[in-house]
């Protein structure tokens, strides 16, 4: 996956360029900009959006960057937008479909595991908007504290303290849960 030669592809008139992004950044861009409006659905919209924003502005791609943290930018920002206009709006709560279990896991194994998911994403939920996004950035999409801190338009300093400071928010809250753990 190289959203960064894709793009240029794209930009040079290659249509496949913009098909190959949307397919390879569609399904994590989603579940990013669902940690801003908590609604799935709404999330999609604003991926579209987002997809699009990137297909009709043709904004510059800095190099330097990688491509996934000026995408998520993108998201980030049309996700704000949303916010902005839509304040105050009601916004559901919906659970994220979970991973096939393995078939040797036997029923009780994908029970307890569906029930820890559960608890991990009601805990996360219950989460200020800040800490959940550089949780889910860090650990879900993997992106260095550079990468997010570019995303979430923050120092690295300010990223670190964040992750430092959402991982206790995030242990407190799963320990209220009663979320037994080894290591968060």
């Amino acid at each position: 996956m190289n959203g960064e030669s894709s793009y240029r592809r794209f930009l040079s008139g290659d249509d496949n360029g913009i098909v190959e992004i949307v397919r390879d950044y569609k399904d994590g861009l989603i579940l990013y900009l669902n940690s801003f409006v908590r609604n799935l659905t709404v999330a999609e919209e604003l991926c579209e959006d987002s997809f699009v924003k990137l297909a009709v502005r043709r904004p510059h791609f800095r190099e330097g960057s990688s491509f996934k943290t000026f995408l998520y930018a993108i998201g980030r920002n049309t996700a704000i937008d949303y916010l902005r206009r839509n304040r105050g709006a009601v916004v559901a709560f919906e659970e994220l479909s979970g991973e096939p279990a393995d078939d040797r896991e036997t029923l009780e194994q994908s029970y307890i595991r569906e029930e820890r998911k559960i608890a991990v994403h009601r805990a996360m939920d219950s989460l200020k908007d800040e800490y959940r996004q550089v949780l889910w950035l860090t650990y879900f999409e993997d992106l260095s504290n550079k990468e997010t801190a570019a995303v979430m338009k923050k120092s690295v300093h300010n990223i670190e303290t964040l992750v430092y400071r959402a991982r206790n928010a995030l242990k407190k809250a799963l320990e209220k849960e009663g979320f037994e753990y080894e290591e968060l």
